[in-house]
């Protein structure tokens, strides 16, 4: 297995618990903030897949999903189509309202897809790569991606927890 098949069997890792975690809910529960504040269950998803969506398009030098494939007028939020999430106000949490859960899991598919698609053209070498300057040290490709990878992984959990809390509050 190389580096490429590793990174394929975790972003499909990812891609089956962003599955798992908005099968069947309904746009209300999505949208909850379990504290008035807190992350909601769509927020997460549509952010984990934003970030996935805009690093891998940067490294891969293609047009994200989000616009090229019409997701952002499909979602059609209130927000900035550039944005992804970094930083948002409580009130930019909230604009990310999703009644229906496959609209998620058809974006976060489609981001797969690309990605995927894109690891396969990689060799070894292309790992080393730098991808981003603006950091000491420099950022690799492989080091991105990881990134990326786990940054997916946090925020997937995020929302499984959300959604448990959730189903056992009887929401």
């Amino acid at each position: 297995m190389n580096g490429s098949d590793l990174l394929a069997d975790a972003f499909g890792r990812v891609r089956d618990e962003v599955r798992d975690a908005v099968a069947g809910l309904s746009g209300l529960t999505l949208g909850v903030r379990v504290d008035g504040s807190a992350n909601s269950i769509a927020w997460l998803i549509w952010h984990l897949t934003r970030v996935q969506d805009d690093h891998i398009a940067e490294v891969a030098g293609l047009d994200q999903v989000w616009t090229a494939q019409g997701f952002a007028d499909r979602f059609g939020l209130e927000l900035d189509t550039a944005s992804i999430g970094y930083g948002h106000t409580s009130a930019q949490v909230d604009a990310v309202q999703v009644d229906d859960p496959d609209l998620l899991v058809a974006y976060h598919e489609a981001v797969h897809d690309q990605t995927v698609a894109y690891l396969a053209t990689l060799t070894e070498s292309d790992f080393d790569r730098i991808v981003d300057r603006r950091w000491e040290p420099p950022v690799t490709l492989g080091v991105r991606l990881i990134s990326v990878v786990a940054d997916d992984l946090q925020h997937v959990g995020q929302a499984a927890l959300l959604r448990g809390v959730l189903e056992r509050r009887g929401a």
